[in-house]
């Protein structure tokens, strides 16, 4: 039986020269039509919408390549929890001053370049910031911004995950090699 499937779908991919970048869309346009069913319909059972934060996070922490996904996902994190945590100190030393959010945004960066130097992702942690300190300014409440900053941080916790887990267990159900004339060519 898998012999059989293993024939078919090679036959499949040299009659349509799918080349190992090929596949490794596929399976990425997979992980993301996945993901985002998973994440939509989680949330939408908690009441939560539209998830959008949590579908961007589960993007951008999907990748074909388990590794590549494992490290978006760590990079994604700590600079989604930097940018969090620079948002709601700000809000609540600060309150809703005009001059907060330039202040905490330039003072996330500041953080998140040079005592965290995690590079992949750092435009993350004052977008969290910004994410925090606006809805506290739209809504002059610093309780109801620390509340939604906070249900916005798990909202990205949550996308990140769903995309990693999403992203290993597919690279373990559709293993994608390189194939022999490709190997040659290079």
């Amino acid at each position: 039986m898998t012999m059989a499937r293993r024939e078919w779908a090679e036959a499949v991919r040299q009659r349509f020269a799918l080349t190992k970048s090929d596949l490794v869309g596929f399976r990425f346009a997979i992980n993301v039509g996945l993901g985002t069913m998973i994440v939509w319909q989680t949330l939408d059972a908690f009441g939560h919408r539209p998830p959008i934060w949590a579908i961007a996070s589960m993007i951008a922490a999907s990748d074909p390549e388990p590794g590549e996904a494992r490290r978006m996902f760590w990079c994604r994190l700590v600079n989604v929890a930097v940018g969090g945590a620079a948002g709601l100190i700000f809000l609540v030393a600060s309150g809703m001053a005009s001059w907060v959010m330039p202040v905490a945004l330039a003072t996330t960066v500041l953080v998140s370049s040079y005592l965290v130097r995690i590079k992949t992702m750092w435009r993350q942690a004052p977008i969290t910031a910004a994410v925090v300190i606006a809805s506290g300014v739209v809504h002059q409440s610093t309780a109801f911004s620390i509340a939604q900053g906070l249900l916005k941080v798990t909202e990205v916790t949550f996308g990140c995950l769903v995309g990693l887990a999403v992203s290993l267990v597919m690279s373990r159900v559709w293993l994608i090699q390189e194939f022999p004339e490709e190997r040659r060519s290079a």
